[in-house]
């Protein structure tokens, strides 16, 4: 069992900290949170050991999982790597696309694994699908959350949009090409609705909106390519697998068959893929353990969260 260690015991700080408590793949040996009621409180309710400094927290563990406020991702990373440390890193990697360039400068240096919190990754309706999205050339994204105060210290790109852009980057073999985005604030000092559009090399256009002033919460891809449409509902956790196939000569009475201008038939059909239930978060955490124990590349590197960074970058700085 790997030894982990959590920086940063909030909300999301505690979900990891149950999780790495129930997986049989690490052994949590405690956490550190700088503010000290809280680390006290986090430790008394749930039994969790409370370090003193960052510093023991760090040696005391072989990977480090940082759960902090994107500010101080880049600190807290730079000194587990320093250390021989593997990291775990919630997204976005890092603030800055420099900070993140460093990092993975220093992961190489110190031969140390790094995986971004890329969650959506692992939602069991991508994960059923992703093997049949194929070279899509039109991509649609709407990612929308009702308010919420945590999070609003970054633009809504950083908050939300980039889970959409680390998913399109994973299914889009080819180098972005143009950027084009608006941004609105409306409640928060930064943008809190975004659109982008995204031109990739290869002729492939996403177009993406996030909002976190929405009445409702929605979170839907739809990939469109060549004899297929697909669709992923993230938040439902569902999909939708339409396809075509050159239509049989003698069509049954209950095909689908459409016929375009040029004479040319095609037959409709719809697939289910099985959506397993799973627990995304711990998916992401054992799978890193995994790539640890086996040294292969992890699911979401260091360098394609710089690369989803990177993208949502430029989308800000286009506003």
């Amino acid at each position: 069992m790997i030894k982990v260690g959590v920086l940063g015991a909030g909300h999301l700080g505690k979900i990891h900290l149950k999780l790495l408590k129930q997986s049989e793949k690490y052994e949590l040996v405690g956490f550190y949170d700088p503010i000290k009621e809280n680390a006290a409180k986090v430790s008394d309710e749930f039994g969790y050991k409370a370090f003193d400094t960052i510093e023991a927290l760090i040696d005391a563990v072989d990977v480090v999982d940082i759960v902090t406020p994107t500010l101080s991702h880049f600190d807290c990373a730079k000194q587990a790597i320093s250390k021989g440390k593997h990291i775990f890193i919630e997204k976005p990697i890092t603030k800055t696309v420099a900070e993140a360039e460093t990092l993975i400068e220093l992961s190489n240096k110190h031969n140390v694994k790094g995986q971004v919190g890329h969650v959506e990754r692992f939602n069991p309706a991508f994960t059923a699908v992703k093997d049949a999205i194929q070279q899509p050339m039109f991509i649609e994204t709407h990612r929308l959350a009702e308010f919420n105060p945590r999070g609003t210290d970054v633009p809504v790109v950083l908050d939300l949009m980039i889970h959409d852009i680390d998913v399109i980057l994973s299914v889009v073999k080819s180098k972005v090409k143009n950027i084009h985005s608006s941004g609105v604030s409306v409640i928060s000092e930064t943008p809190d609705i975004a659109n982008a559009r995204i031109e990739f090399e290869n002729g492939c256009v996403a177009n993406l909106t996030a909002s976190r002033i929405s009445l409702k919460n929605m979170r839907k891809s739809r990939f469109f390519q060549k004899d297929a449409y697909i669709a992923v509902d993230f938040f439902e956790k569902a999909t939708e697998v339409v396809k075509m196939k050159d239509a049989p000569e003698q069509p049954g009475d209950f095909d689908m068959v459409l016929q375009n201008a040029e004479g040319i038939k095609k037959q409709i059909y719809f697939e289910n893929p099985t959506v397993e239930a799973n627990n995304a978060i711990l998916d992401e955490l054992e799978t890193f353990a995994d790539a640890i124990n086996n040294n292969t590349t992890p699911i979401v590197s260091l360098e394609q969260g710089t690369d989803a960074l990177r993208v949502a970058q430029q989308i800000i700085d286009n506003f």
